[in-house]
């Protein structure tokens, strides 16, 4: 493991997302909350890397979803659309050469992220309001993924597990 990536893992005491597979850390939690108990809003770090690997599995939200860029090099977001639509996103930190610092990922879109081919790492945020919670999660399941988007098939292959996990752990971040 690159000593910059361990340091970094060190500094933000990153544990691996449960069902996503993406190194993250809370770091806030609205003390304001709904009559359900859910926050209203929250935010994490995160950060992609190939050693060790960090991803993140298709999943889909209720909610829209703020991500950040914040340092390393840039990583790529797929998006799957109900409609049947796809596209592609690039964050990172160069926003002339089109690489966006921020991107809000609307509700109800299928998800998953990595590390462009060729970085070391990419620290990236994500803001949701209202807050997440495990409730929330939804992952994606590879066959109906297949059948759905067959024309991204690559991605739906590498950013799925044979054995993904439909919601998150009881309990998990509620």
């Amino acid at each position: 493991m690159d000593s910059k990536i361990k340091a970094l893992i060190e500094h933000f005491h990153f544990s691996t997302l449960p069902a996503e597979g993406t190194l993250f850390a809370s770091t806030w939690r609205s003390a304001q909350e709904f009559v359900d108990g859910s926050p209203v809003g929250t935010a994490m770090i995160g950060m992609y890397c190939s050693d060790p690997l960090s991803q993140s599995f298709f999943h889909r939200l209720p909610v829209d979803e703020t991500w950040h860029f914040y340092g390393g090099d840039a990583l790529r977001l797929v998006l799957l659309a109900p409609d049947g639509s796809c596209r592609e996103v690039i964050m990172g930190g160069n926003p002339l050469k089109d690489e966006l610092v921020q991107c809000v990922v609307p509700a109800g879109i299928w998800q998953a992220g990595q590390l462009v081919d060729g970085g070391s790492y990419a620290l990236f945020g994500c803001t949701m309001a209202p807050g997440f919670t495990g409730k929330m999660y939804e992952g994606g399941m590879r066959e109906e993924l297949l059948a759905a988007y067959p024309d991204r098939r690559e991605d739906i292959i590498k950013l799925t597990s044979a054995h993904a996990e439909k919601q998150m752990p009881d309990g998990f971040a509620n």
